[in-house]
């Protein structure tokens, strides 16, 4: 074999070796196409339907049982929320993220999380994804930061239809906060905003469970089942007065502490307890998820 046929072979080698090898943005392409693929799915797209609808109704039966005439001051939480809506629209925002956060919210991340891993494996496309240079780590990763894109658009979804029907059934103008100081439109809309985002960093548990749940079987629904089981759960035994000594440990128990962002000064105290436990949970679930994926035999 000639010299220059033995360095055509070698730059031929090389060439595959180069195409083969990892590009240090091809996971930024595998989480958009995770998150495309995600977010084209009939069942996400209905999940967010049901999600946007939820402040329609509320919306459409506050004033229908009001015919629109102003509600009285109640107490903090969902039931001041709720008094406020007939005076400023923008009141819609935080009663919808306050009914959708107990229970239609996780649900619905539990759904996306918990079908994440185990999807692909019943579907027999996770080895496929293996095969590629990305390696388990960087998988689970993209998975993960994909529900959590799902979080926060999802808890958007919320937000936006309520600001709309809002905007569109009740007067909207100055926001008076919990504490009774009263705040420009503009302020209310950027605290709303804010809200909207603690309600999303409050989900990152419940996606790291589901993460988690979905590395243990090959079953999507088994998956989900099993997340949204855990998830109803935690929330029963956060109701159960006889089991105080552990609900501070539950990754549901302070999520109405966004309510604290309508106060002036912002309370941080419980927030700060939330975003601690929630950190917590995904470091725990996070290990567990990467342990079990990472050792896992795939074979689908």
């Amino acid at each position: 074999m000639s010299r220059v046929e033995t360095a055509g072979n070698a730059g031929a080698v090389d060439s595959a070796a180069v195409r083969r090898a990892p590009r240090p943005l091809w996971s930024l392409g595998l989480l958009r196409n995770e998150i495309g693929t995600t977010f084209r799915r009939w069942r996400t797209l209905a999940l967010l339907a049901v999600l946007a609808a939820v402040p329609v109704l509320i919306g459409v039966a506050v004033k229908i049982e009001t015919g629109g005439e102003g509600g009285g001051q109640g107490s903090s939480g969902g039931a001041a929320f709720v008094s406020q809506i007939t005076d400023n629209g923008l009141f819609l925002v935080f009663t919808a993220l306050a009914v959708t956060l107990p229970v239609f919210l996780p649900l619905a991340v539990g759904v996306v999380a918990g079908d994440s891993i185990a999807g692909e494996a019943h579907g027999g496309t996770l080895r496929y994804l293996l095969v590629a240079p990305a390696g388990r780590t960087r998988l689970l990763l993209v998975k993960y930061a994909t529900t959590l894109t799902f979080c926060l658009v999802a808890t958007l979804v919320v937000a936006v239809s309520a600001l709309v029907t809002g905007a569109l059934l009740f007067p909207v103008g100055e926001v008076t906060l919990l504490s009774g100081t009263t705040v420009p439109f503009g302020e209310g809309l950027l605290r709303a905003l804010a809200i909207a985002v603690v309600v999303a960093l409050s989900l990152v548990g419940v996606a790291a469970i589901g993460l988690f749940v979905s590395t243990l079987t090959n079953s999507g629904i088994a998956a989900m089942a099993t997340t949204v089981g855990l998830l109803i759960v935690v929330q029963i035994l956060d109701t159960i007065p006889q089991l105080h000594a552990i609900q501070p440990y539950l990754f549901s128990h302070h999520w109405l502490s966004f309510a604290d962002v309508l106060r002036d000064p912002v309370y941080w105290d419980q927030l700060q307890k939330n975003f601690g436990l929630q950190a917590v949970y995904v470091a725990v679930f996070g290990s567990a998820a990467w342990a079990r994926f990472t050792a896992r035999d795939v074979t689908a």
